[in-house]
C-alpha cells in the first residue's frame, strides 16, 4: 500500500513498497517522469529512491494536502497497470581490483581476495538511486557473502574512480568525497561530467556489470596511476 509522507515544511514522501526488487526502480522512473508532466509547474525536485518518490513542491503553489489529492489518480494509474519488464540498459565498466580496503574486506568475509573480486562482478547489479553527490548512482544488490556495515570512521576524501561496497550495496564515487565504504577497486572512466548530456550514463534502473582490468588495463583505458 502506498503512503504519503509530509517530510518538512515543502516535500512530500512517497513510500511506493517496504522492500525493493529488480523491476522497482524503473517502475518509479516511469512515475517520476509522469508526475513531472503532469505537475511540474508545482514541483521544485523529484528524487527518487529504492522504495520511495521524494516530492520538493513550490509552497506559493500548492500544499501537501493539495498536493496528495493531484497525486491520487496518477498514482492508482501506476498500480493498475501492467509493466512490461524491460530490461534497462546494461553497462559493462571496467575495474582494477586493488582497493585499499580489499584485503581486510576479504579477512572480515573469510573470503580470498580472489574470491571476493569473482563474487563482486559476477552480480549483475540495478541503478536503485543515485544521489548523496552528482551522478553517485547506488548499486544492489550485492552478493550476501560480501555484506558489511560501513566502516566505523569514514574517510575524509575517497578518490574520485573508487569502487566501494556497504551493506548489501556497491558504488563508484564519481568525484572526490568524503565516504565511509569499503574501497575494493578503481575506474578508469569518469561518471560524471556537468558538461556533457546527459551528465550522467548511468540511469535509474538501468543494469550494471564489472569487468577486472589489470593495472596497465586502467591506465589505458584513462585512469590515472
Amino acid at each position: 500500500m502506498i503512503r504519503l509522507e509530509p517530510a518538512g515544511a515543502e516535500a512530500l514522501l512517497l513510500v511506493l513498497a517496504e522492500h525493493p526488487d529488480g523491476q522497482l526502480p524503473l517502475r518509479i522512473a516511469l512515475l517520476a517522469a509522469r508526475i513531472r508532466d503532469e505537475l511540474g509547474e508545482l514541483l521544485t525536485d523529484l528524487v527518487p529512491g529504492w522504495t520511495s518518490l521524494l516530492l520538493h513542491y513550490d509552497l506559493i503553489r500548492t500544499d501537501h494536502l493539495q498536493l496528495a489529492e493531484r497525486l491520487k489518480p496518477l498514482l492508482e494509474a501506476w498500480l493498475a497497470e501492467p509493466f512490461a519488464g524491460q530490461a534497462g540498459q546494461l553497462h559493462e565498466i571496467p575495474i582494477c581490483y586493488d582497493g585499499e580496503d580489499l584485503a581486510d574486506v576479504a579477512r572480515q568475509c573469510r573470503l580470498s581476495v580472489s574470491e571476493v573480486i569473482k563474487l563482486h562482478a559476477a552480480t549483475e547489479y540495478r541503478v536503485g538511486a543515485i544521489g548523496f553527490a552528482p551522478g553517485f548512482a547506488y548499486l544492489g544488490e550485492l552478493d550476501a557473502r560480501l555484506a558489511l556495515p560501513r566502516r566505523a570512521t569514514p574517510r575524509i576524501s575517497v578518490p574520485a574512480g573508487s569502487l566501494a561496497i556497504a551493506e548489501r550495496q556497491t558504488a563508484i564515487y564519481p568525484q572526490s568525497s568524503p565516504g565511509g565504504w569499503h574501497l575494493i577497486g578503481r575506474c578508469p572512466w569518469l561518471l560524471f561530467d556537468a558538461a556533457q548530456t546527459p551528465p550522467c550514463p548511468l540511469a535509474l534502473g538501468d543494469r550494471v556489470r564489472f569487468r577486472s582490468i589489470s593495472e596497465r588495463e586502467f591506465i589505458r583505458e584513462g585512469g590515472q596511476p
